[in-house]
């Protein structure tokens, strides 16, 4: 049996037919109106600015003009209180400056070997700022292994009357002296045999070649991994003789002072 709905049902169904109907219609569009959208791109972000920093040759004219020219003129033309830079080479600036010897607050004969005022990348800047001022001069070099028994020999004939047998240095004339060889690197050794700093001759590639200069690097370093001392303390590095002496001198006080410990004894 059938049943009808009343008057008054079929207008309460009415509103909600129509909901769901328009929600439906929504539904149904809502895809097609966001594709139809323009595409807004990606979204910008933020970008951080890289902090400026100088150009290298701006900045070895900087550091230049603050810690040299005073003393060896704006154009590295030289002066009273030092001299001239042109045509000194790469080689020369860089060990200079890389062991610590310049720049330096007072003049004086020999500077010593120091910590780096600058860092490497500004000793670089401040190389390459130098060598604009022109002539040649040798090159900071590329070291390489080197044969140690020729580098031995090399060491033997040219650097062991100055340095001593052991890279530690001794006194020479004048009040200067040639400094131990212990804190050198590799490139500073092969870079101090092409510049002859302070009183050291200058050994050209015409009378030590290349491979000489490695050879001679790989022996001073050899030099340096002995520095250790197995024996004790190197009482200043003077000789067997001066060392066996101090010893024979500390065993007989040792042994008078155990001598007169038991005569004690056999008095009491």
């Amino acid at each position: 049996m059938q049943q009808h709905a009343s008057p008054g049902a079929a207008q309460r169904l009415r509103p909600r037919r129509a909901l769901a109907v328009g929600t439906a219609l929504v539904l149904a569009a809502g895809p097609a109106a966001l594709a139809t959208q323009p595409d807004p791109g990606p979204t910008p972000t933020a970008t951080a600015t890289p902090a400026t920093t100088a150009p290298t040759g701006q900045r070895g004219a900087e550091l230049y003009r603050q810690h040299c020219a005073s003393c060896h003129g704006e154009q590295g033309q030289g002066s009273q209180r030092g001299p001239s830079l042109v045509g000194v080479g790469p080689a020369s600036v860089d060990f200079q400056v890389g062991t610590g010897r310049m720049p330096i607050a007072d003049e004086m004969p020999q500077p010593r070997r120091d910590e780096p005022v600058f860092s490497a990348d500004e000793i670089a800047a401040l190389v390459d700022h130098v060598a604009s001022f022109g002539g040649g001069g040798p090159q900071v070099p590329r070291v390489v292994p080197g044969d140690l028994p020729a580098g031995r020999e090399i060491f033997a004939a040219n650097c062991a009357p100055c340095h001593g047998a052991t890279g530690a240095g001794a006194a020479l004339t004048d009040g200067r002296d040639a400094p131990p060889l212990y804190e050198a690197t590799a490139v500073q050794i092969a870079e101090a045999v092409r510049v002859g700093p302070g009183l050291m001759p200058v050994f050209p590639s015409q009378v030590l070649t290349d491979q000489q200069v490695d050879d001679l690097t790989t022996y001073v370093r050899r030099l340096q991994s002995e520095r250790l001392d197995r024996g004790g303390n190197p009482l200043g590095r003077l000789g067997p003789l001066a060392e066996g002496l101090v010893a024979w001198i500390a065993t007989l006080g040792l042994l008078v002072a155990a001598a007169r410990w038991l005569g004690r004894r056999a008095e009491e």
